[in-house]
């Protein structure tokens, strides 16, 4: 009763100086209770601390690395390009006749010569093509987005044979097909639109597992991570 009192008298001894400037003449004052809430002694306006961690898990919860492809659906049909060493030509192949009737890996980076994919992500596959090809696997191969010469460029560099094929989707279409573009326009080396990192294995074309990068990140789109997928 002591409280309310004193909430009371506040209220009152106020409201001419406060409600004037603020309420219209004909609006009614009806706010004493919400006043003599937000005056009471007990109620803390300081935010709730396990209410804040909550919505701050939800939030990081709701983040995820969107394509638009997924597992289960069937790889966009694509053309993509080689350069056949035998005669120097550029050749080209389709995702379909490469995947169709078999188990294959697909692999992408965000640019040849570039130093995690060069010394860690094509390497890594090479080394582990024999292991990946004890289990069912008939095709590794290797996109970017790069024209069919500095794909060949970088096999020769990297010492390649047939391990993996390196392909050239120098125009991005397959890349675009698949959702995962990385535009590095804005970057001081100027790599333009890129493929984020991933590696996809199919099964007569069928998306089986999908392990896509957070952009160029490497953390499981490794051989290694094939091999526990299989």
């Amino acid at each position: 009763m002591a409280t309310s009192l004193s909430v009371s008298r506040l209220i009152s001894s106020s409201a001419i100086s406060v409600a004037k400037p603020l309420l219209s003449p004909t609006s009614a004052f009806t706010a004493p209770i919400s006043f003599s809430r937000s005056l009471a002694p007990n109620l803390s306006l300081k935010p709730h601390p396990r209410r804040a961690s909550i919505s701050a898990v939800r939030s990081f919860s709701t983040t995820t690395i969107s394509a638009s492809i997924s597992v289960g659906d069937k790889l966009p049909d694509s053309t993509l390009s080689y350069l056949d060493p035998a005669t120097n030509d550029v050749k080209t192949v389709t995702v379909s006749s490469l995947t169709a009737g078999k188990k294959t890996i697909l692999f992408a980076v965000p640019g040849a010569f570039t130093p995690t994919c060069s010394q860690k992500h094509v390497p890594g596959f090479v080394s582990k093509a024999g292991e990946l090809r004890s289990k069912g696997v008939d095709v590794i191969a290797c996109v970017s987005v790069n024209d069919a010469f500095v794909m060949e460029a970088w096999r020769k560099d990297l010492g390649i044979s047939d391990e993996v094929m390196l392909l050239s989707d120098g125009n991005g279409e397959f890349t675009g097909k698949l959702g995962v573009e990385l535009d590095l326009r804005d970057k001081p080396v100027g790599l333009g639109v890129r493929s984020r990192r991933y590696a996809i294995l199919a099964e007569d074309g069928v998306v089986k597992v999908l392990n896509l990068e957070e952009g160029g990140a490497f953390t499981y789109s490794s051989a290694e991570d094939m091999l526990k997928a299989l």
